[in-house]
C-alpha cells in the first residue's frame, strides 16, 4: 500500500503540471498545495521514502520549469516575465548548488520567490490587464516577496528545519496563532486592499488567454522557425542550459546515472542541439503536429531512437529505464520550449516595433 501511495503522489507531482500551461492560476496552486501536503501523506501511511528530500527538490525544479514555459506562453507583459526569467533561473541555479553541496542554507540564499510570483501575476491577471502594469511595479511585487515571504518560509524550513503539521500538534497555541493570523491577512485584504483596487477589466477568469493570432497554429509556429534560422541561436543556447541543469539535478540524485555531471551536461546539451536540427528541418515540410501531446510523443521516439544509434556507434550502453526517463524528460521540455517561445519572440518584436515607432 505503501509504495502505491508513493507512486501516486509523484505522479501527481509529475502530471499537474502539465496543466499549468492552460489553467495557471489552479494547477500552479494544486502543485504547491501537493508539495506541502507530501510528507503528510506518506505519515498518514507510516511511509518514510529514504532520500525524499532530493526528490521532492527535484519535482519542485520540474513544475516550475512548466510553469516558466507556461509565463512564456501566456504573459504578455514582458516587463514581468523579465523579472519571472530572473527569478526562475536564480532558483535554479540554487537548486544546482543545493544537490552539489547539500548545504541547506543555499536554500535561503536562492529563495523560490519565482513561484509566489508566477501566482500574484495570475491572481491579477483573473480580473485585470497585467500590460499597463510598469516594469518597476512588477520588480517591487518580486521584492516584496523576496523579503517578506519567502525569506522567513525558507528559514522556517530549511534553516530551523521546523514542519506546520508537527508544530500545530507540539504546542497548544499554535492552531489559535494561526487561525489569528489567518483572520488578520484575510480582514487586510478585504478592508486596506481590496476599497484600493481598481475597477476589474473583465469577468473572473483563470483559463490562460489565447496566444496572438499569428502564432496560434503549428503552421504558423514553423514559419517563425524557418524565418529564425534557429539553431545557433540565443534559443538554442536557453534550451541547452534549462533542459541540461533540469537534467543534471536529477542526475545527481538517481542512483543509476553512472555519468559524471559534466557528462551528462554535455550529453544532454548535444542530444538537445540535434532536437533543435531536426525541428528547424521539420520546419521546412508542409506537414505539422498541431497536438502537444502527440508531438511530445514523436520527439520521445525521435531521441529514443538517436540514442540508440549513438550507443551503437560508441559501443556503450546504459541503464534503460533512467535514460528513457531523461528523454522523456528532454523531450517535453523541448517540445514546449519550441512551442512556446516563438510566442514570446513574436510579442517581442511586435513591443520593439511599437517602441520605435513610437519614437519616430
Amino acid at each position: 500500500m505503501e509504495e502505491v501511495v508513493f507512486a501516486l503522489v509523484v505522479a501527481g507531482r509529475f502530471l499537474l503540471p502539465l496543466l499549468i500551461p492552460y489553467f495557471p492560476l489552479p494547477a500552479i496552486i494544486a502543485c504547491l498545495v501537493l508539495d506541502a501536503a507530501d510528507q503528510t501523506i506518506f505519515q498518514a501511511f507510516g511511509y518514510d521514502p529514504p532520500g525524499y528530500q532530493n526528490y521532492d527538490k527535484a519535482m519542485d525544479i520540474f513544475y516550475l520549469s512548466i510553469a516558466y514555459l507556461a509565463a512564456m506562453r501566456n504573459w504578455d507583459n514582458l516587463g514581468a516575465f523579465a523579472v519571472a526569467r530572473f527569478l526562475y533561473y536564480y532558483r535554479l541555479a540554487g537548486a544546482f548548488l543545493f544537490e552539489v553541496s547539500h548545504e541547506r542554507w543555499v536554500l535561503l540564499a536562492f529563495p523560490n520567490t519565482f513561484e509566489y510570483f508566477f501566482i500574484a501575476y495570475e491572481l491579477w491577471r483573473t480580473r485585470w490587464r497585467t500590460r499597463p502594469i510598469a516594469e518597476r511595479t512588477w520588480i517591487l511585487v518580486a521584492a516584496f516577496i523576496w523579503i517578506f515571504i519567502k525569506l522567513p518560509q525558507e528559514y522556517w524550513l530549511h534553516i530551523a528545519e521546523l514542519d506546520v503539521t508537527d508544530t500545530l500538534q507540539d504546542y497548544w497555541w499554535a492552531w489559535p496563532l494561526l487561525i489569528l493570523l489567518l483572520v488578520l491577512l484575510a480582514a487586510i485584504l478585504w478592508f486596506v486592499v481590496r476599497p484600493r483596487l481598481p475597477r476589474p477589466d473583465h469577468r473572473f477568469r483563470v483559463v490562460a488567454d489565447p496566444v496572438p493570432d499569428a502564432v496560434d497554429t503549428s503552421a504558423k509556429l514553423s514559419a517563425i522557425h524557418i524565418a529564425g534560422g534557429w539553431v545557433v541561436s540565443w534559443m538554442t543556447l536557453e534550451k541547452v542550459v534549462l533542459v541540461g541543469v533540469v537534467s543534471v539535478i536529477y542526475g545527481l540524485f538517481l542512483p543509476t546515472v553512472r555519468m559524471s555531471t559534466l557528462e551528462l551536461f554535455f550529453a544532454i546539451g548535444t542530444l538537445v542541439a540535434l532536437n533543435a536540427v531536426i525541428t528547424l528541418l521539420f520546419s521546412r515540410r508542409r506537414w505539422t503536429i498541431e497536438s502537444a501531446a502527440l508531438a511530445v510523443v514523436v520527439r520521445i521516439f525521435v531521441n529514443v531512437v538517436l540514442v540508440t544509434v549513438g550507443e551503437a556507434i560508441l559501443n556503450r550502453t546504459s541503464n534503460g529505464w533512467t535514460t528513457f526517463f531523461f528523454l522523456c524528460l528532454i523531450s517535453l521540455i523541448t517540445t514546449l520550449h519550441d512551442r512556446y517561445q516563438p510566442v514570446y519572440a513574436y510579442r517581442r518584436s511586435r513591443e520593439l516595433d511599437l517602441r520605435e515607432s513610437s519614437s519616430v
